[in-house]
C-alpha cells in the first residue's frame, strides 16, 4: 500500500536555496513606475511595466511592492521570463470591491507560464470579499461571477512563501497545471461563514507542497481535484473551515486520476469536517488511489474521518445510482483528539465499486457531546484495522 514520494523536504530545500540565490539581483520598485500607496490609485500599469522589464532581464530580478496600501485591478502576471524572478510584496494590495468589469474566470491576479518564480514578502492580498459575499449568487453554491483571488496556472519549480491572502471573494488560491510548486508559511484568512472561500484548490497538478501554513476560511482549507498527483500537505493548521478534502470527484466526464496524496502532521480546529474523500453518486468512471492521512490532531472537529461516496450537497443527485469512482490504497492512521459529532469515523463507499485496501490504525477520537460515546459507521468497505480503535471502526453498518 506504500506510495513513493519524491517531493517534500528535498524540493523545499532546493527551492529555498533558489530563493537565496536571488538575493543579488536586479531590483524593480513599482513606485518608480508610478505606483502610489494611497489605497485608491490602481497600480496595475506600474506593476505590469515593472514586471515586463524584470521578466526580460537576463539575470535574476525582483519586482518590489513597498510597504503601504495599494489598489490593484485585474491583472495577469506571466512569463516565460529569461531568468529567475521574485515578486516581493511588502504592502497591502486590495482588490476592487466591484468586479463587474473583470474578465470572467480570469481571477483577480493570475500568475502563469513561469519557471523559477518566487512570490514572497510578508504582504497581504486583500480580496475585499465582504463587499460581495452572498450578493452575486446563493451563498451555498459556487459562484462563477466572483473572482478567485490568486490563480497559479502552469507554474513550475517555484515557491510562494510568507504571504497572506485575506477575505477572497471566491477561492483564495487555485493551482492548475503546475509542477513542483511549494506553498511555505502562507496565511489564509476569512470568516468561518464566508461562502466558497476555499483556501487552496489543486487540480491537474503534480508535486505540490503545502507546509508550515495556517488556513482559516469558510470552505475547505485545502481541496484536491482531479488530475492531482504527488501532493504533500504537512504541518498545516486548518480551521475554521470544512477541513482537508480530496474531491469532490466524479462530477464531470473524463476526470484524470488522483494519485499519491499525503496529509501529515496537521491540526484541525473547529472544522465542519476533518480529513475526507468525497465523490458524487451517478458519476462517470474515475480513480483515486494512494491517499494517506497520518499524525492528525482534531480539536472539536465534526466528522473527523470521512469517506463520502454519496456526496450530494444540494440534494440534486441520483443517490440510487452508485459512484463509479474507484477508491483504493487509503490510509487513516495516528489520528487523535475530540469530535463534535458522535459519528467520528464514517466510511461510506460505493455499492458498485467498494473501496479497496483501506487501512485504519491508532484512532483515538473522544466525543464531547451529550449522546454518549463516539461511534463509527461503514458501508461497502472492509478495512484493515490495527492499533487503538476509539471508536471501534466499522462496528456497525449503515
Amino acid at each position: 500500500m506504500g506510495t513513493k514520494w519524491n517531493i517534500g523536504t528535498t524540493s523545499l530545500l532546493l527551492l529555498l536555496a533558489f530563493v537565496a540565490e536571488v538575493s543579488a539581483d536586479t531590483y524593480f520598485d513599482v513606485t518608480k513606475y508610478g505606483a502610489v500607496a494611497d489605497g485608491k490609485t490602481d497600480i496595475s500599469k506600474a506593476l505590469l511595466e515593472a514586471w515586463s522589464l524584470a521578466c526580460s532581464s537576463p539575470v535574476s530580478s525582483r519586482v518590489v511592492v513597498p510597504p503601504g496600501i495599494y489598489a490593484l485591478g485585474q491583472v495577469t502576471i506571466e512569463g516565460p521570463c529569461k531568468a529567475p524572478i521574485n515578486l516581493v510584496v511588502k504592502g497591502n494590495i486590495r482588490a476592487p470591491a466591484d468586479t463587474s468589469k473583470f474578465k470572467p474566470q480570469a481571477g483577480w491576479i493570475a500568475f502563469q507560464y513561469l519557471d523559477h518564480f518566487t512570490l514572497s514578502g510578508y504582504g497581504v492580498f486583500d480580496g475585499q470579499g465582504p463587499a460581495m459575499w452572498g450578493k452575486k449568487c446563493d451563498r451555498t453554491k459556487y459562484c462563477h461571477l466572483l473572482p478567485i483571488s490568486l490563480r497559479f496556472n502552469f507554474i513550475t519549480n517555484s515557491i510562494v512563501k510568507d504571504i497572506t491572502s485575506k477575505d477572497s471573494k471566491q477561492f483564495h488560491m487555485n493551482v492548475l497545471g503546475c509542477r513542483n510548486l511549494t506553498f511555505f508559511q502562507v496565511t489564509i484568512s476569512a470568516p468561518g461563514d464566508s461562502p466558497n472561500t476555499d483556501g487552496i484548490h489543486i487540480g491537474r497538478s503534480s508535486q505540490i507542497n503545502i507546509t508550515h501554513s495556517t488556513i482559516q476560511t469558510g470552505d475547505d482549507c485545502v481541496s484536491i481535484g482531479d488530475g492531482s498527483e504527488q501532493i504533500s500537505i504537512e504541518r498545516v493548521n486548518c480551521g475554521p473551515g470544512h477541513g482537508i478534502s480530496v474531491g469532490s470527484l466524479g462530477l464531470y466526464p473524463r476526470e484524470a486520476p488522483v494519485i499519491g496524496i499525503k496529509v501529515k502532521n496537521c491540526t484541525l480546529t473547529d472544522t465542519t469536517n476533518g480529513v475526507r474523500v468525497k465523490t458524487w453518486p451517478d458519476s462517470p468512471q474515475g480513480t483515486a488511489t494512494g491517499m494517506h492521512f497520518e499524525n492528525i490532531i482534531m480539536n472539536n472537529v465534526a466528522n473527523p474521518i470521512l469517506i463520502d461516496q454519496e456526496y450530494c450537497p444540494y440534494n440534486q443527485c441520483k443517490l440510487q445510482i452508485p459512484s463509479r469512482v474507484k477508491i483504493s490504497d487509503l490510509v487513516f492512521k495516528n489520528i487523535k483528539g475530540t469530535t463534535s459529532t458522535q459519528t467520528a469515523v464514517k466510511l461510506v463507499c460505493s455499492k458498485g465499486f467498494p473501496c479497496q485496501d483501506v487501512e485504519v490504525g491508532n484512532i483515538n477520537l473522544i466525543y464531547t457531546g451529550p449522546e454518549g460515546h463516539a461511534i463509527s459507521q461503514c458501508k461497502n468497505v472492509k478495512p484493515t484495522l490495527w492499533g487503538m480503535q476509539m471508536p471501534r471502526t466499522c462496528a456497525q453498518d449503515i
